[in-house]
């Protein structure tokens, strides 16, 4: 099943980097970006969570938050905050439940090579707790520039 815009967002509850529980009816009310990404200081991951770092004044300007979900653990994600000075939780979804919740985790192929894996995504979930952006397989650069304008666009700027 595919999510679309208007349906409303998978409900969890994962630990942040320092164990603290993230539940997402807790943030009810808040316009949230939530992006999945497939692994702590690579390449393309540093490149979508750093480009979130850079839009926090904007985001926030715009009463909206970002979390960043993988697979990783908690020492994996506070090292990877502490290393690009991140501002926002980082959620381990080791089982990836989450993920395949929100169709984050699908069939990718490297080197001629066919695995399961995080698909680069992120999700903007409105206040009401319904989406308004989804992205799937997505560059991280469109991730960042497609998450912020869906955040502008709902805070009318």
């Amino acid at each position: 099943m595919t999510l679309q815009i208007g349906d409303p967002a998978p409900e969890f509850a994962l630990p942040d980097q320092d164990g603290r529980t993230v539940r997402l009816g807790d943030l009810r009310g808040r316009t949230v970006i939530l992006f999945f990404y497939p692994k702590d200081d690579t390449s393309g991951c540093t490149a979508q969570a750093c480009g979130f770092q850079a839009e926090l004044p904007t985001v926030d300007a715009a009463g909206a938050m970002v979390i960043g979900i993988s697979p990783d653990g908690q020492a994996s994600h506070v090292a990877f905050r502490d290393k690009y000075g991140l501002a926002f939780p980082l959620l381990v979804d080791a089982d990836h439940a989450v993920a395949a919740a929100y169709g984050a985790w699908g069939e990718k192929s490297m080197y001629g090579r066919k695995y399961d894996g995080i698909l680069r995504s992120h999700f903007v979930i409105g206040p009401d707790g319904r989406l308004v952006d989804v992205q799937v397989k997505v560059s991280p650069a469109d991730s960042v520039r497609l998450a912020v304008a869906a955040v502008g666009a709902m805070a009318g700027g």
